[in-house]
């Protein structure tokens, strides 16, 4: 009986955590219009957490500062510092959403320290690498061409991967070279696509969407012989294969061009603000990773170069 009694207990404990869990990601998806993927995130980070909670007989609403610093090292002992200091975000964010409904009378999370997380450079490509990739495919096919007007718009754009998939022809003004992008949180910013991205976009729309398109209709700039528009998942196969023509031994993914865009633009002596803006960073100190990919290709050429490097 008693087996029984603590298995349907903590059956209960899960099924009230996930209550709360769907009732905050309502909260702040109304509050705040986040993406699938960050509700996504949330729902993952909490979920686990409610396990957690409910394997040790704890209470969502009654958890204090030192179960949730546990929780964290447990989280960080089974995955890295960066995942429990991410998962620590959400669960914060969690209990501020709790507080605010008046489910509870104290904020568990506020003595809570998150892990320490080194500073990690995110991978780029030198500009000959992305010439390279953006001349691979084969232009003289449908697909090729609409595959090479994705990567030059993703190069002169700094898209995120989502931004770029989900662009619709509405949002697109070629006669003045820009496309308005929805970015996270549903907030709008107006990009420059540039000389060459028009041109590939704009040939690849009057000469080969038809084709793929066969007849069919789609609001999708760039589709798929189904008619539908091209997936995240699709456009990394892509650039995957066309890193393989292009001699490229990095492991690349669609996010690889937007850090190239970023820090090339910077190289060329943009400044962080204007950078911030094309990207769609909310802070200044996001954009500020760019600055440091920056500086160590400088300090890499020059101990590659100089007679005393």
């Amino acid at each position: 009986m008693f087996p029984q009694f603590e298995m349907e207990t903590k059956a209960v404990t899960e099924s009230c955590h996930d209550q709360l869990i769907d009732q905050f990601l309502d909260g702040v998806w109304m509050q705040s219009g986040l993406s699938e993927n960050t509700l996504s995130a949330y729902r993952q980070d909490l979920k686990l957490f409610g396990l957690w909670i409910s394997e040790r007989d704890l209470d969502s609403l009654q958890i204090k500062s030192t179960d949730l610093s546990e929780y964290i090292f447990w989280r960080a002992q089974h995955s890295s510092n960066r995942s429990a200091a991410r998962s620590l975000s959400s669960i914060k964010r969690f209990y501020r959403h709790l507080l605010l409904e008046e489910m509870i009378q104290h904020d568990p999370c506020s003595n809570v320290v998150a892990p320490t997380i080194g500073r990690s450079l995110p991978k780029s490509l030198s500009e000959s690498d992305v010439e390279r990739l953006i001349d691979a495919p084969d232009v003289d096919t449908d697909l090729g061409c609409r595959d090479r007007a994705m990567l030059e718009t993703l190069y002169a754009t700094g898209l995120r991967v989502t931004e770029l998939v989900g662009l619709k022809l509405s949002q697109l003004d070629l006669t003045v070279g820009v496309c308005r992008v929805i970015g996270k949180g549903s907030k709008e910013r107006l990009v420059p696509l540039g000389d060459e991205a028009t041109e590939w976009v704009e040939r690849y729309i009057q000469f080969h969407r038809a084709n793929t398109l066969s007849g069919r209709m789609s609001e999708a700039i760039f589709v798929t012989n189904q008619a539908r528009a091209m997936t995240r998942q699709g456009f990394w196969l892509n650039i995957k294969r066309y890193a393989l023509i292009a001699g490229i031994s990095d492991s690349l993914s669609p996010h690889t061009l937007r850090h190239a865009f970023a820090t090339h633009l910077i190289d060329h002596g943009a400044d962080l603000r204007s950078v911030q803006m094309l990207l769609g960073h909310s802070n200044l100190s996001t954009t500020q990773i760019y600055t440091y990919v920056a500086q160590a290709r400088l300090r890499s050429l020059h101990q590659e170069h100089h007679p005393r490097g």
